[in-house]
Parts: structure tokens; C-alpha cells; sequence
């Protein structure tokens, strides 16, 4: 075969033989899902991709799009940046999503707040419970010190190079790979300050729902938890799904929940009455 694929001809021939390939982690060309929320129409649909284990994924998510995110196997840890679409150095910052919610642990009616006091995604639906806002994603020098291995390149990819790789396919550079949020391997701080992993395995299924508050660059990463315990590299696929909808009607429960939240919605309202 090797020999064989040395001849251009033959290469090309056999690049497209394997037109209609199938395999678990990749994306869906057109979308397709067939387990869409009822009131969703396959219409709608945007995006349906298996993010493999050590893989990566990134997309544009219009203002009003739903994110699902499925713990396929019980073992994934989603590592999450988000960018403001039309100005990208506007971005995720965990620091003032801990600090004006006044609460560190993420779960449903969370908001995931920009620098600049808006809202660019909120959860809406949170069937895992765990999630991490403390540790961020891992780089190479901690895989290496772990795994012995952590270039991109390498068995043992690593979280944050994986989050630059997404970025790059929007135009943006490593001094844009920012602290990021992890879904589904979370942490407990102990009284002590001491930090415990949450990272499981646990059952499989548990799935995430966000909405976009605001048009979105969204970059995933699915590697081990930094502080994963565990002496092998362990992570299992991730799946994500979105689709279409409205944006965040002004009676809506997540948007009044608390005096911070409204304004930083309020502040979203007042970007895109501009």
C-alpha cells in the first residue's frame, strides 16, 4: 500500500475511495441529528460533530443558537473558550464569572460573562453537576511532566495547544488562548483552600445546554483534566450538537434571576442597539 501511494495518481485514487467514510468522531455534513429536542426542527440544525478524545473543534454560533454538549461515554472534559464574533478581543472571563455571580460553581441559569460585563453564553440545562472554574485547560509542560509526552504532535495532546489549534481557524493566536471554563471534570475547594478533582468516570449521557447571548466564536477542547488524577491519559469523545433559535426574550428566567444578571444582559441589549 505504501509503495502504491508513492504514485500521485494512485494516492488520489485512493483519497477518493474513501469518500463516505464513517467513522464516530467526526463532523456531519450536512447536520443531521436524530435525537433533536421536540419544537427543534432538523432545519435548524448547524452543527453535529464527535469531538474525539484529544481532539478539538471550534464554529460561529449566531445569538439565540442552542450548544448541547454530550459526556458521550462518561470520561470527556469539555475545556470551553468563547470569543464575541464580530470583536474578538472581547472574550470569556472567568475571573468576572465567578466574581459577579458570587458563586464559583457553574450549573443551570449560570452566566458565562465577557470582559466587557455582558453575558456571551448561559446554561440553560445541566444534567452533569460537575464542572471546573478554577484549574483551566493543561499545556504541554504539565503533560510532559505527567505523560512524558505533550507536544500537539504527540499521543498525548494537551489542553490548551488543542483550544490554540480551534482559535487559529478564526484568525486568532496564542496570546488569545485566555483562561477557559471546563464542563464535565469539575472541582471542590476544601475549607483548607486545598483544590479536590471531580473527574469521575461517571454515567454516560450527561449533557450540557447553552444559549448564545451574543454572536459567538465557540472553541472546544476535549483532553484530560489538568488535575486528573489518574496515571494515564484518560478522556473519552464528546459530542456537539446546535441548532437555531430566538434571542433571550426580556421576561426570560435566566436573564432576571439576579441584579448582576440583568445588567449584564442589559449591557448585551445595549451592544446590539448600536
Amino acid at each position: 500500500m505504501t509503495a502504491a501511494l508513492a504514485d500521485p495518481l494512485a494516492a488520489r485514487e485512493h483519497a477518493r475511495g474513501m469518500a463516505g467514510t464513517v467513522v464516530e468522531a467526526m463532523p456531519v455534513l450536512p447536520p443531521v441529528a436524530a435525537d433533536l429536542p421536540d419544537g427543534v426542527s432538523g432545519d435548524d440544525l448547524l452543527w453535529e460533530e464527535t469531538i474525539a478524545a484529544g481532539g478539538y473543534a471550534s464554529r460561529r454560533l449566531a445569538r439565540g443558537s442552542r450548544l448541547r454538549l454530550i459526556d458521550l461515554y462518561g470520561d470527556a472534559c469539555a475545556s470551553l473558550l468563547i470569543f464575541n464574533a464580530e470583536l474578538p478581543s472581547e472574550r470569556l472571563n472567568v475571573a468576572d464569572t465567578v466574581k459577579v455571580q458570587w458563586n464559583a460553581y457553574l450549573g443551570a441559569g449560570k452566566l458565562l460573562l465577557s470582559d466587557m460585563g455582558r453575558v456571551l453564553m448561559s446554561i440553560l440545562e445541566d444534567g452533569a453537576g460537575t464542572h471546573d472554574a478554577f484549574c483551566g485547560a493543561s499545556n504541554s509542560a504539565s503533560n510532559r511532566a505527567k505523560y512524558g509526552e505533550g507536544r500537539n504532535s504527540g499521543p498525548f495532546p494537551n489542553g490548551r495547544d488543542r483550544l490554540l489549534l480551534g482559535a487559529a481557524k478564526h484568525g486568532l493566536q496564542r496570546r488569545d488562548v485566555h483562561p477557559c471554563i471546563n464542563l464535565f471534570k469539575g472541582t471542590r475547594i476544601e475549607t483548607d483552600g486545598a483544590i479536590t478533582p471531580l473527574v469521575g468516570p461517571y454515567d454516560a449521557g450527561r449533557t450540557v445546554i447553552l444559549r448564545a447571548e451574543m454572536d459567538a466564536i465557540v472553541v472546544l477542547a476535549n483532553c484530560p483534566h489538568v488535575l486528573d488524577p489518574r496515571e494515564a491519559w484518560t478522556v473519552t469523545p464528546l459530542r456537539a450538537t446546535a441548532w437555531r433559535g430566538p434571542p433571550t426574550p426580556a421576561d426570560d428566567p435566566v436573564r432576571t434571576a439576579t441584579p448582576e444578571g440583568l445588567r449584564a444582559f442589559e449591557n448585551v441589549e445595549d451592544y446590539f442597539r448600536r
